[in-house]
Parts: structure tokens; sequence; C-alpha cells
């Protein structure tokens, strides 16, 4: 049940939002569905963005939207609406009514199997995810002026700015269907971030830094994220281009969740079932290194993917995804485990709270431990373009970052091409470190690759 701090800046009471799944679900009902789910959801913010010290632009969000899904049989429609009148919830229930009406049956469509649904004590648990941020435009601009001054007086070579950002998010919901799930909560995600650009002309660089919390008080402060902004900027200054070459390659922690989010979506129902994935058939394979495991725990408090249920409203639960390399589940939504003859394992709606480690990782394998490993090779702390084919694993990206000789960085580099195949990749980490860093609902430390081909001058 949400708690009562959920009325805090939201136009909607929860207990408003439960009548209207109700309703909604009544409306159905009446209507003829044999099967019916509702889910309705209200998100409020504030974003404010300042460059070089004067304000830039500040925007207030307030959006409400009600979807509804309507079967009969084994056809589905569905409709949305942001309008809560008693009218507006017949005119959506009958246009949901009206598209199942004319959609073919399809064998993989309906709600879950209600011995999957979150029973009423599940739906309740508190994840402790909502944290309302009681902060104005002004104040907002001005920590983003501290954040972005605080880059500016690193260094005289610290020369321009693209802006530093606040944003405060909060929104609540509620779900129901006609199988006897229902269930809601309120949740808050919080960032603040800045952009400095280092040296003149053709010479310049940028980089950037930020940090995301659900509580406003756990993020770092201004200071902290501008002089680290700074630095990184810093450090990119009389990049070079590096001769092409197969070398290992060393993945920053901020850009090694990337590798962990290939891995979700190669494994992933809807990937699978179409056969648009190079890893189709590969539950119980060996398909990492065979020192990698990667677990999921929807329930971390606090954690940015945890959620008591999925957006089916069907349990979440701790579980081994790989375990010693080997594939023990897959990330399948109702609709996607019907369409493959397995089980839904919970994600409608994405993987939660991902952590990718090896058996390998010592304590102290920080960076520096992972830059001797490296070697002789390529740190790599960006990545540019889309260059990923998930049909045949093949893995192609624009990057930039750091060639290192004798375990340390020598140098920056840019205008490089990385490639390899992700099946070989994953099978070819060599480390992972333990200087794990979260980048959404995923976290991982710096991740070694035997070797990949780096086009260069």
């Amino acid at each position: 049940m949400t708690s009562h701090r959920a009325a805090q800046g939201f136009a909607y009471h929860p207990d408003q939002f439960q009548q209207i799944v109700e309703d909604t679900l009544s409306l159905a009902r009446k209507l003829g569905a044999s099967d019916a789910g509702a889910e309705v959801s209200e998100g409020v913010g504030l974003s404010v963005s300042v460059r070089k010290g004067e304000l830039e632009n500040v925007e207030r969000n307030r959006d409400k939207s009600l979807g509804v899904s309507v079967y009969l049989g084994q056809r589905r429609g569905n409709a949305s609406t942001s309008d809560f009148s008693t009218a507006a919830l017949r005119q959506t229930v009958q246009a949901a009514y009206d598209i199942a009406r004319f959609t073919a049956e399809d064998p993989a469509a309906g709600l879950p199997d209600a011995a999957d649904l979150a029973q009423p004590q599940e739906a309740a648990r508190d994840l402790d995810l909502f944290h309302p941020w009681d902060i104005d435009a002004a104040a907002a601009a001005e920590l983003a002026r501290e954040c972005e001054d605080a880059a500016l007086r690193v260094d005289r070579r610290i020369t321009n700015s693209e802006g530093a950002g606040v944003s405060a998010q909060q929104a609540h919901f509620w779900a129901g269907n006609t199988r006897g799930f229902r269930g809601g909560y309120s949740s808050s995600r919080h960032y603040l971030s800045v952009s400095p650009i280092a040296g003149r002309g053709k010479g310049m660089q940028r980089d950037g830094w930020y940090t995301s919390m659900r509580d406003a008080s756990e993020l770092a402060s201004p200071q902290a994220v501008g002089r680290y902004a700074a630095e990184r900027a810093l450090a990119r200054l009389n990049s070079r281009r590096v001769a092409t070459a197969e070398v290992p390659v060393l993945f920053e922690n901020t850009v090694a969740a990337g590798l962990l989010g290939a891995y979700v979506q190669a494994t992933s129902g809807g990937a699978l079932y179409r056969k648009a994935s190079f890893l189709v058939d590969c539950l119980g394979q060996p398909v990492l290194a065979d020192h990698v495991d990667i677990r999921e725990d929807p329930h971390l408090p606090k954690g940015k993917g945890s959620a008591p249920f999925d957006d089916e409203g069907v349990r979440t639960s701790a579980r081994d995804v790989v375990q010693g390399g080997v594939v023990q589940s897959y990330f399948l939504s109702s609709y996607s485990a019907r369409k493959l003859g397995l089980r839904t394992t919970g994600h409608a709606g994405g993987s939660q709270n991902l952590s990718m480690t090896s058996r390998l990782t010592r304590p102290g394998d920080d960076l520096n431990a992972m830059l001797a490993k490296l070697g002789r090779g390529l740190f790599v702390t960006e990545l540019m373009g889309q260059g990923v084919n998930y049909v045949t694993g093949d893995y192609s990206r624009g990057a930039a970052g750091f060639w290192v000789e004798g375990g340390r960085i020598a140098y920056p580099v840019h205008e490089i091409t990385i490639a390899g195949h992700l099946r070989e990749m994953f099978r070819d980490i060599v480390a992972i470190g333990a200087d794990v860093y979260t980048q959404g609902s995923k976290s991982v430390g710096s991740v070694l690759i035997g070797h990949l081909k780096l086009a260069g001058s």
C-alpha cells in the first residue's frame, strides 16, 4: 500500500487511483471482457539547467495516464487516456474492447497466470523508493551553479561549459486486473550533472559527471561532481590517434554496464522468440567466461531497479541469472514466456538490479590493479554510436579513452573504433574489477576483455 507521503506534491491520492482502477475493471466486465487490466499513474517533476552561471531553462512536468487492456478470449485491445472523468473512462474501455473485437487471436495473449501474480503482502513490500525532494527552482539553480562553478575553478584550462542541471522527479501508480492482482507504490529519482570543456580550438575536450539517487540527501555534493567532471575533461587534453591493432581492452566501470545491458537484450524474451538474438537457445549453455556470475535482486532498499512486482503484477524474486558463465534463466514477460513454452520470470518492464561479478576478483582490484592486468592496450572511458547488432552479435563502437603501457596510463586517445563479436567478448572476459559502479539498475566493476580489434590511424 502506498504510504501517506504519496500525497505530497501529487494531485491525486492513492485512494482515488484505486477507485479509478476498480471502476475501469468493472466497465470492462460489463462490456463482456473475459479479462482486463488497468494501470493509472501520475508523475511530477522539476528540471533546471544553467550555463556559465546563467539560468537557461526551468521545466515543470505533471503527467498522468490511464492504460487499459481488454481481453476477449485470446484477442487483446489496448487504449489509454489522460482524462480521468467518468465519460473518458467509458470511452477508453470501449475503445480497448472494440480493438480486441477486431484483433486476430493470439495463443500467447492473456493476463499472467494467477499463480504468478504478487499476493497482497508481496505487492505491499516497502522497498523505500519514495523520497520527494522539497526544492524550488531558485534552490535547484543555485545547486547547478555551485556544481558548474566548482568545475570551472579546477584549472584555468577549463575554458567553457555545456552547462549543469538539477532534476527532481517523483511518481506514483496503482494497477489491478480481473485475476485478483492489486498493487502500486510511489517512487522518486533525482540527479545533478555538469559538462565542462577543457582547452581551446581544435584541441577542446568535453567530459562530464553526474550523481543520481532516489533520496536527494544521498547525492554527491555539487563541488565533488564539478571537480571530478573537470578532472575527466582535463585528462583528455592532447588526445592522439593510435595505430590499428588487436589488443586487450579495459572498459571503465561507467561504460562496462553497456556490456551487461547487451547480455540482457540478447536474452530477453522478445528477441528470443523472434529469433532476433545471437544467444537463441542458450539456456543451460556457457556464454560468459567460467568465472563470471550475474545476480539479480529486485528487493534492494532504494535500488534504482527495485520493484515488488513487474509491469504485469507478477511477483519479482532474487535469482542467479548466470552461474560460472552458464545461463540459468532468461528475462521473460508472460507473453514472451508463452511464445517460448516457458514460465514468466517477472520481467515485463525489464531487468531489476543486476550485478555482474567475477569469482577471481579480490578486494584490492581497484582501477590501478585493473590497469596493471591490462598491461599494454586500450582503456575505454567513452563509447559512441549504436554499432551493436543483437541478431548477429557483431560489435563495433566508436571509442575514446587512454593508451596504457606497462600497466600505466600513457596518453589519451580518440577517434578510434573497437570491434569484435559479443559471444567471443563474453567468453573472453579476463577480469572484473572491485571498482563497482551502479548505472541505472546495473552494477559492475571495470571489465577486461582479452582482445579486440582496434581501428585507428
